[in-house]
C-alpha cells in the first residue's frame, strides 16, 4: 500500500480529519456485520468522511481463509484489501480489541499510512497484566465456547460477555451472520493466540490516537485503555455504562467522541501546534489520563 500524495510529511500530519478514509476493524471472530448501525452513525457525525469496513482473514466474507498466526499477517491482509480498493490516501482506523493491536502494529510499522487511530477497548502486552487483559471471569465462558451446540448458544453467551444495552434484535442478527460465515474453532483460537503474543510497541507510535473504553466491560479491563492512555500521554474517553463492544452499547456517544476529536486535530492543524487544544471531554461521561 503506498500513499504518493503524502509527500513524506510525519503521520497525521496536515491530514483533514474530519474527511477522508476511515476504516472500522472489528475483533475476535467478529466481521463486519457485527458493527451493526455504528457504520451509519459515524457517517452522521463525519459526514465528509469515507467510511469502510474490512474483514480479517477467517472471519466475515474471508471466513474460509485461514487466520494468520500472528499480527503481522493481519496487518499485511488489511493494507492488501486496502490496495486492492484503490485507497492510497491515509487513512484514519477504528479499530476494536484484537483490531486495536492489528492498528497499533499499523501505526508502529507504517505511520505515514494512517492518518489518526482510534483505540476501543484494546490491551496489549507489556502494558496491562494479564489478569486485566482478559478477566478470569471470562475464562470459563470463553473456554466452553467450542462446546455450545448452536450457532444461537454461542452468539447469546458472547453477548453477555460484551454487551449490557443491546437490543433483543441484535442476536438474531449475530446469529445469522454465524450460521452464514462460521469462524471455524482453528482460526479463533488463531486469532486468540495472535492477540495474546502481540506486545506493545517501546515507545508511542507517530500517528494521532484516541482510546476509548467501556466502564462495565466484562472481557477486557478498563484499566487496560487508562494504563495505555497514561503511559503514552493520549486522550481517553471512559463510557460508564458500556461494556467491550462499546459501538454497540451506545454507538451515538462513541461517535461523538471521534467527531469531537477529529474536530480538534483539524483546529489543532489549522492554527499550529503551539496553539492546540484537546477537546474537553463531557461531564460524567469521560475521563482523562495523563502522566
Amino acid at each position: 500500500m503506498t500513499h504518493p500524495a503524502n509527500g513524506g510529511r510525519a503521520a497525521g500530519e496536515g491530514a483533514a480529519h474530519l474527511g477522508g478514509p476511515w476504516l472500522l476493524l472489528r475483533g475476535l471472530t467478529r466481521e463486519a456485520g457485527h458493527w451493526g448501525e455504528f457504520p451509519r452513525q459515524l457517517q452522521a457525525a463525519l459526514p465528509g468522511a469515507q467510511i469502510l469496513t474490512i474483514d480479517l482473514p477467517g472471519n466475515g466474507v474471508l471466513h474460509g481463509q485461514p487466520s494468520p498466526p500472528g499480527i503481522a499477517g493481519m496487518l499485511a491482509a488489511c493494507r492488501a484489501e486496502l490496495a486492492g480498493r484503490g485507497v492510497t490516501e491515509p487513512v484514519h482506523v477504528v479499530a476494536m480489541s484484537l483490531g486495536a493491536m492489528v492498528a497499533v502494529a499499523w501505526a508502529q510499522a507504517h505511520p505515514a499510512e494512517l492518518a489518526g487511530c482510534v483505540l476501543i477497548n484494546g490491551s496489549l502486552r507489556g502494558i496491562s497484566p494479564i489478569h486485566q487483559r482478559l478477566r478470569p471471569g471470562s475464562w470459563l465462558p470463553l473456554l466452553s465456547m467450542p462446546f455450545r451446540r448452536t450457532a444461537r448458544a454461542r452468539e447469546a453467551a458472547i453477548l453477555r460477555l460484551t454487551s449490557h444495552r443491546a437490543p433483543p434484535e441484535v442476536l438474531d442478527e449475530w446469529t445469522r451472520l454465524a450460521e452464514r460465515r462460521p469462524v471455524s474453532t482453528r482460526n479463533a483460537l488463531c486469532q486468540l493466540v495472535a492477540a495474546a503474543r502481540f506486545r506493545a510497541p517501546a515507545g508511542r507510535p507517530a500517528p494521532p490516537m484516541l482510546v476509548l473504553c467501556g466502564g462495565r466491560d466484562a472481557l477486557v479491563s478498563p484499566e487496560c485503555s487508562l494504563t495505555l492512555a497514561r503511559q503514552w500521554d493520549l486522550p481517553v474517553h471512559l463510557h460508564p455504562g458500556a461494556g467491550h463492544d462499546l459501538p454497540l452499547d451506545d454507538g451515538p456517544w462513541v461517535a461523538e467522541r471521534i467527531r469531537e476529536w477529529a474536530a480538534a486535530l483539524d483546529s489543532t492543524h489549522a492554527r499550529g501546534p503551539e496553539e492546540g487544544v484537546e477537546p474537553a471531554a463531557p461531564a460524567g461521561t469521560a475521563r482523562k489520563c495523563w502522566p
